[in-house]
């Protein structure tokens, strides 16, 4: 893929141009960008300049992420996105969007479309309001996590609703198993107590799942809130898949290696991790397929 066709289907995506906008991009000499090739994009997630590879372990330090600020939207990008664009950082296996956003008081995103993409949110201060074209209207707080299944397609939009408060949110993009299925929309509220020093499961593939959130994917995403010196063991679900570790706040140790608040991890290769917090720590393990 080249960076003009990443752009395309990136700015598509976000419902910023129409199609009617791109024959400008189609015509765009793109071949070489800082006398490196852009014919093909690597999405076996090979370590950069940006990244440090350990062993079975990928660091992405919280202040190698792409970075974008508009005054009322302040994002971080782990993985590449809308204008931040690095080829070594296309995805990990099927996480391929994790971004880190900060929308300003009564601000948002209008209404966009989405499609074939699992898409997961978890607010971390303050509040979003959802509104899509499936006629759902609902407000995400700091204790709920919301999914979208985009399927054939979804119009939403997300906004702010607070004058006096920033909204802080992860927003994560998975690559489906399933292509053209039903939109659908889930939102669901945790006690925070049950991530306390343990993992609290959030998204899985279990469609009868009753205490948390589905996707079309093999993967398993949990929250984790660890008081300083204490100890969570994770074990994986498959061989097939791997975890990718985003430190939320605080500090903890895992394969011997220290991740700060932000810096995030992909691990391959492993049965089980032990994660001791090096401080109090929250913490999000997403575990998805490698290959899909």
């Amino acid at each position: 893929m080249k960076r003009i066709e990443f752009l395309k289907n990136t700015l598509l995506g976000l419902g910023v141009i129409s199609t009617a906008k791109l024959s400008a991009l189609e015509h765009t000499n793109d071949t070489t960008e800082g006398g490196v090739s852009n014919q093909q994009v690597g999405f076996n997630h090979l370590p950069s300049s940006s990244s440090n590879k350990i062993g079975n372990m990928i660091i992405h330090k919280a202040n190698t992420r792409g970075h974008a600020n508009h005054g009322w939207l302040d994002s971080h990008f782990s993985f590449s996105f809308a204008s931040y664009y690095n080829p070594d950082r296309m995805n990990f296996g099927a996480l391929r969007v994790l971004n880190d956003d900060i929308i300003g008081e009564g601000r948002g995103f209008g209404m966009h479309p989405h499609d074939n993409m699992e898409i997961i949110s978890v607010p971390i201060e303050g509040a979003l309001q959802h509104k899509d074209n499936m006629g759902n209207s609902y407000i995400i707080s700091d204790a709920e996590v919301q999914v979208m299944s985009a399927g054939t397609g979804i119009y939403h939009s997300e906004f702010n609703p607070k004058v006096d408060e920033k909204a802080k949110f992860l927003q994560i993009w998975v690559f489906t198993n399933k292509q053209n299925a039903t939109p659908r929309y889930g939102q669901l509220k945790f006690d925070k107590s049950e991530r306390k020093n343990k993992l609290q499961l959030i998204v899985s593939p279990n469609q009868n799942a009753k205490n948390h959130l589905w996707i079309h994917q093999n993967a398993w995403f949990h929250l984790c809130d660890l008081d300083k010196d204490k100890v969570v063991s994770y074990n994986r679900f498959s061989d097939k898949n791997g975890l990718y570790v985003f430190v939320i706040k605080g500090a903890v140790s895992v394969n011997n290696q220290l991740l700060n608040e932000r810096d995030g991890a992909g691990i391959t290769d492993f049965n089980s991790l032990d994660f001791k917090a090096n401080s109090d720590a929250q913490l999000l393990l997403m575990e998805v397929p490698m290959k899909w």
